[in-house]
């Protein structure tokens, strides 16, 4: 079983860069997928990025594609996602995610709060 605890969430202007962190306890994250997802008020949560075990393999959703990148650190049990000219509509809540499939994420953190001002 893998604990996620995202990190690094805040308040940010328009065209500004935030990176989240999420720290995940158990020796067994280094062989599973990683996910970020987003939640803004009123909407369903969606996909944003996820990576491979090795890191090897990335997908982004469209509306962060060139300007978020994901990428992790077995050796930390950390995975990150460094967010790029950020617009008032990434506001959100990130949530990371991780499981041994990249079909479906049994595993979730409490979520960090992105909030970006125009």
């Amino acid at each position: 079983q893998v604990q996620l605890v995202e990190s690094g969430g805040g308040l940010v202007q328009a065209g500004g860069s935030l990176r989240l962190s999420c720290a995940a306890s158990g020796h067994t994250f280094r062989t599973y997928f990683m996910a970020w997802f987003r939640q803004a008020p009123g909407k369903e949560r969606e996909f944003v990025a996820d990576i491979s075990w090795s890191g090897g393999t990335t997908s982004y959703a469209d509306s962060v594609k060139g300007r978020f990148t994901i990428s992790r650190n077995n050796a930390k049990n950390t995975g990150y996602l460094q967010m790029n000219s950020l617009k008032p509509e990434d506001t959100a809540v990130y949530y990371c995610a991780a499981d041994t499939t990249s079909a479906r994420y049994n595993y979730w953190g409490q979520g960090t709060q992105v909030t970006v001002s125009s």
